[in-house]
């Protein structure tokens, strides 16, 4: 099982990035993905969850209505689409999955996921 992260990047506040999961190793169409963050000095958190087999969504109360979660099967990949960025989302972004949780709906922002991916650095600032 293999997930990466990527898009990371440096945008002013209000900008907007697409971060990118690529996995391998596993059906991507029968488990969870899960994209969390990690600021400094703070704790690990969920901020968003998509679920192919029920079609389930889990925001953040922090990134509802500005962070769009997709995947697309065929290319074993799954997007966090990130806008309106401001400077408290600055934070490494790392995506996860678990064989376990069988709908986005049980998932909550302590969740801890089974496989990791390295993370990809997200900084705003003017």
């Amino acid at each position: 099982v293999q997930l990466q992260a990527s898009g990371g990047g440096l945008v002013q506040p209000g900008g907007s990035l697409r971060l990118s999961c690529a996995t391998s190793g596993f059906a991507l169409d029968y488990f969870a993905i899960g994209w969390y963050r990690q600021a400094p000095g703070k704790e690990r958190e969920g901020v968003s969850c998509i679920h192919n087999s029920d079609g389930s969504t889990y925001y953040s109360d922090s990134v509802k209505g500005r962070f769009t979660i997709s995947r697309d099967n065929a290319k074993n990949a799954v997007y966090l689409q990130m806008n309106s960025l401001k400077a408290e989302d600055t934070a490494v972004y790392y995506c996860a999955t678990d064989f376990e949780l069988s709908s986005c709906s049980y998932f909550r922002p302590r969740y801890d996921m089974d496989y990791w991916g390295k993370g990809t650095q997200v900084t705003v600032s003017s």
